[in-house]
């Protein structure tokens, strides 16, 4: 198919602002909306690059969808920029879970589609806790094989999270020199802030960004791209207690 040099270079454009800022202003990329050749063009440029392309109701945003895509954070960015020195590939795992439970905070577990408003740094705090623990109930044998389906060291995790500080977790100030679930927590919240993802509110109160919506509501739910890992963690919710004999 034959394009026209203004539409190469109208498409390109929107194309190279995403690339450069991770995002555009819908007033800016009106083309796309308007111009399935330069959409065409614009979703072709990002599947090069492993990207795909959402949006809200105010901007265009690249995503990408695989660990081979250039605008992929690649682990050693994430521990030199988001965690504490020292971090190894297990804390950004662990900031993963982390980051899955919070969501899962404002979804109601993914039962819903509409999030709460906000969600407070305890509530997440007694989630995780409530959430590892109840993994860690489950037993070794069960948690190896699920590493082996899901390829997550859970039982690397729980221990990683036990052995964390919480004596100190009521502390109204922490960061990441703490070395408590609280100021990991905090870091986590750094990242997501950072990406666009999460709103802070003030007093320990969060707020999920129209990006974040978009993504949970259209890869976090999808077992595509979380590979059952939701399932398996929020299984317990709808499993009866096993009666006392």
């Amino acid at each position: 198919m034959n394009y026209s040099l203004a539409t190469i270079q109208t498409a390109f454009h929107i194309y190279a602002v995403m690339a450069s800022c991770g995002y555009i202003a819908k007033l800016d990329s009106t083309p796309f909306f308007e111009d399935d050749t330069v959409r065409s063009l614009v979703e072709n440029y990002a599947a090069e690059v492993q990207c795909t392309i959402t949006n809200d109701a105010e901007n265009l945003y690249l995503i990408p969808i695989a660990a081979s895509s250039p605008f992929h954070i690649s682990n050693e960015s994430l521990k030199k920029e988001y965690l504490r020195s020292g971090a190894v590939n297990l804390d950004i795992y662990l900031m993963y879970l982390a980051v899955i439970v919070l969501f899962g905070c404002f979804y109601d577990s993914y039962t819903t589609t509409e999030p709460v408003d906000f969600v407070p740094m305890q509530r997440w705090l007694e989630e995780m806790n409530s959430r590892l623990d109840a993994l860690s109930r489950l037993g070794e044998d069960v948690l190896s094989r699920a590493e082996q389906d899901l390829s997550v060291n859970w039982l690397a995790l729980i221990r990683k999270w036990s052995d964390m500080d919480s004596i100190k977790e009521t502390a109204k100030r922490q960061d990441g020199r703490t070395n408590s679930r609280v100021s990991f927590l905090t870091m986590t919240a750094s990242f997501l802030i950072s990406q666009h993802l999460l709103h802070d509110q003030g007093d320990g109160q969060f707020t999920l960004t129209d990006k974040a919506r978009t993504i949970i509501v259209t890869y976090y739910m999808s077992e595509d791209y979380n590979q059952g890992i939701l399932n398996f963690m929020y299984q317990l919710d709808h499993t009866p207690p096993k009666e006392q004999t």
